[in-house]
């Protein structure tokens, strides 16, 4: 039963490129966050000297486990976003070449569930280091309005949701397929 490609199809182009942009762009973060992560942990004592002399605060000391904190966990989204686009693209592909339901497919968005639902984890894990940073910023920088945007998000609960029913569908489609297939 197998289904010839699918060659113009605007979407799955658009898809195609889409995820491969947003590998790119995950790629370029996690380089970032490597150097800045590098340059933090070589370069602390310069840095504070340089804030210590601009702020006029002598015992001015960066919060370096927050600050790690902040940047580690930004960097496995990053890594977890990379995978994530990557198995969609793998979906995408199947897709244009005419067979969606196989088994690995299923495998895909199970996996991209637990990612996404990774993801969202982690971005709760990451709250009390941004609050250690935005109280630091408060004491030894200017006087802004900083707030942390982060939380229960319900869309990306429901993504995870909708991703672990389309495993299911994918897993019984492609059963159903095989079944057939043996009947035939």
């Amino acid at each position: 039963m197998n289904k010839p490609p699918i060659s113009n199809d605007l979407l799955l182009l658009a898809g195609k490129v889409i995820t491969i942009l947003m590998q790119g762009a995950m790629a370029f973060g996690a380089v970032v966050l490597v150097f800045v992560i590098g340059a933090l942990a070589v370069s602390r004592d310069t840095i504070e000297a340089q804030m210590a002399a601009e702020t006029g605060h002598a015992d001015f000391a960066l919060p370096l486990f927050a600050s790690f904190g902040v940047l580690l966990i930004g960097f496995a989204i990053v890594a977890a976003l990379f995978v994530f686009f990557g198995k969609l693209r793998a979906i995408i592909n199947t897709v244009s070449q005419g067979d969606p339901f196989v088994p690995v497919n299923a495998e895909r968005l199970s996996l991209m569930a637990w990612l996404m639902l990774g993801v969202q984890l982690l971005v709760l894990a990451a709250i009390p280091f941004a609050l250690q940073l935005v109280d630091f910023v408060r004491v030894f920088g200017e006087d802004s309005d900083i707030k942390i945007d982060g939380g229960f998000d319900l869309s990306g609960i429901l993504l995870v949701i909708i991703l672990f029913i389309l495993a299911r569908v994918f897993r019984h489609g492609a059963a159903m397929r095989e079944d057939l297939e043996g009947t035939v």
